[in-house]
């Protein structure tokens, strides 16, 4: 088969994604005739749109029908909440979105888990049936659809900004888009669509029919953005990920427990580089055809409290889940029967995932304190509906990268830990100190908290996270052959990772001057830069295909 038929069809082990040849061939033909028609608003959107249709048909399959009649729904969906006059038919409409795309999502991500939780739970022994490959195959041939479900690519991105979009139209804080191809352009743009950033219609919507800028400025900006991203996903991500991460974390009993600490902090450069390494190539691209996409992650091992992390770190869903979710709770400032009916769901959820019993004990016992000290201290009330909306908003945060154990772990540990900052910084005598040592040592904190809390995100078996730490207690082992075994097997890994935690903390200052020195340069001289760091970056592939880390939420 020619490279040329490779494009047209789909292929799940080599998808069209950033790090392979095919994508670039992809996106050079699509800039070349987009810069002949990019006056032509309308041919534009359709054109990009027809692109991005095909990009998720080579990333998904047959999928693009999912996302495709997503799209047709949640357009029509918006035109009603627009053209109703009435407040309770525009809710109705708002509620329809709503449901329609947490089915969705919900479906594709969570009916195995679902169903095998109530097997287990009620001793039953119902099987999952794929209504959609039935419809699927019956209307385009047996086999078109595999009987299994199949998770989507970037199925929780475009629902979330369907949803956005909808209640942003409620709201009125956006019009519904002149037409059908704009609004389908907006959700399926390929750069962002499966692994985001999450993209707000306010933000994005009014670039679509401004006319299509580039001067050298935004070029520039936009090649250092790829180039960056490259070197995040595979130099830092990937190598070390197959070099070490992997190794370590998928039999850590065989290792000494600091080697164990050393692949976790590893592993938080792995996931950084992995994923803000998508967005930074995603915002290039899409600056390139001349399209704004916010930033998505700002330095986040730089932050001084879980708080900051939060605010530098996923950007894009951290304001999402603010502004449709903890803000509609109450947020800050009060609590409402929201909060109590999604604090008893969640709970009647954690106990159907978990079968820890004993949570509604617990549960119980703090309602009874709260109601008591309610009684005692009236104003005690609003910092416990703060708090309660903020466990509420990292549970679900950390349900959106699937139904586990342990995501439902790692969310409540943040939750937790936010509450804990919240209470803590009002009589810190450090919050507001500016000395270096003291911005040293919460970072420390701030850093290993995290790290801590990604051994249940990276650990996908239940149980999996305390046999590590079992390992890590009763076999630290520092020692002679613990550094023989770094130096022999992990070495270079070990220098790659040192130098990506130097890049990191360098000071935004130097990264800026270095920013502007490369975009002072001129084309040629830019070239040659650029050659020459992809010669490096191309010594650190491996043969070894590593996806990108969120395409599996």
């Amino acid at each position: 088969m020619t490279r040329f038929d490779n494009l047209l069809t789909f292929d799940e082990n080599h998808p069209l994604i950033f790090t392979q040849l095919d994508f670039w061939i992809f996106f050079l033909l699509v800039i070349a005739i987009f810069s002949y028609i990019h006056k032509f608003k309308l041919t534009r959107s359709i054109f990009l749109f027809v692109a991005s249709l095909f990009f998720y048909f080579k990333t998904s399959g047959l999928l693009v029908l999912l996302l495709f009649s997503s799209i047709v729904i949640n357009y029509f969906i918006g035109k009603g909440v627009w053209n109703s006059v009435s407040i309770l038919k525009k809710k109705a409409f708002v509620t329809l979105s709503v449901l329609f795309n947490i089915l969705t999502l919900g479906y594709f991500k969570y009916a195995y888990f679902f169903t095998e939780s109530f097997n287990e739970m009620f001793h039953t022994k119902y099987e999952i049936f794929n209504v959609f490959a039935q419809i699927g195959n019956s209307v385009l041939g047996q086999g078109s659809f595999v009987d299994i479900i199949v998770l989507p690519v970037g199925v929780s991105f475009f629902t979330f900004q369907s949803i956005s979009y909808v209640v942003d139209i409620y709201r009125k804080e956006v019009k519904p888009v002149k037409n059908f191809f704009d609004y389908a352009f907006f959700v399926s743009f390929f750069p962002q669509l499966v692994a985001g950033p999450i993209v707000r219609a306010r933000d994005f919507i009014p670039q679509i029919r401004q006319p299509y800028q580039l001067n050298h400025t935004d070029f520039s900006w936009a090649i250092i953005q790829i180039v960056k991203g490259f070197i995040k996903k595979v130099v830092l991500a990937d190598y070390i990920a197959i070099h070490f991460i992997d190794k370590v974390a998928d039999a850590p009993e065989a290792f000494p427990g600091f080697i164990s600490i050393l692949a976790m902090w590893g592993y938080s450069l792995q996931i950084y580089g992995d994923f803000s390494g998508y967005t930074d190539i995603a915002i290039g691209v899409s600056r390139l055809m001349g399209f704004k996409l916010l930033e998505n992650f700002n330095s986040p091992y730089k932050a001084i409290s879980v708080a900051d992390f939060w605010r530098r770190w996923h950007k894009s869903l951290g304001s999402w889940l603010r502004d449709y979710l903890y803000i509609p709770l109450g947020g800050n400032r009060s609590g409402g029967i929201g909060t109590y009916i999604a604090t008893m769901v969640i709970l009647i959820f954690l106990i159907f995932i978990t079968q820890w019993y004993w949570l509604l004990f617990i549960y119980l016992g703090l309602m009874i304190i709260y109601i008591g000290v309610s009684l005692l201290f009236p104003g005690f009330k609003r910092y416990v509906h703060r708090d309660l909306n903020l466990i509420i908003t990292m549970v679900i945060g950390g349900l959106w990268h699937g139904a586990s154990e342990n995501f439902v772990i790692w969310g409540a540990m943040n939750g937790a830990a936010l509450i804990i900052y919240n209470h803590w910084r009002k009589i810190s005598p450090y919050e507001n100190s500016t000395t270096l040592f003291t911005r040293f040592w919460r970072i420390l904190i701030t850093f290993n908290f995290i790290t801590f809390t990604r051994i249940w995100f990276r650990l996908e078996d239940d149980g999996a996270p305390a046999n590590m730490l079992t390992q890590i207690w009763y076999h630290f082992d520092l020692n002679s052959d613990t550094f023989n075994t770094l130096m022999t097997g992990f070495d270079t890994a070990l220098y790659v990772m040192i130098f990506g935690y130097i890049l990191h903390w360098l000071p935004s200052k130097v990264k800026e001057f270095g920013e502007r020195k490369f975009t002072a340069l001129p084309m040629v001289l830019q070239s040659a830069v650029v050659a020459i760091i992809l010669i490096i970056i191309y010594q650190a592939f491996s043969d070894t295909f590593k996806p990108f880390v969120y395409f599996q939420f």
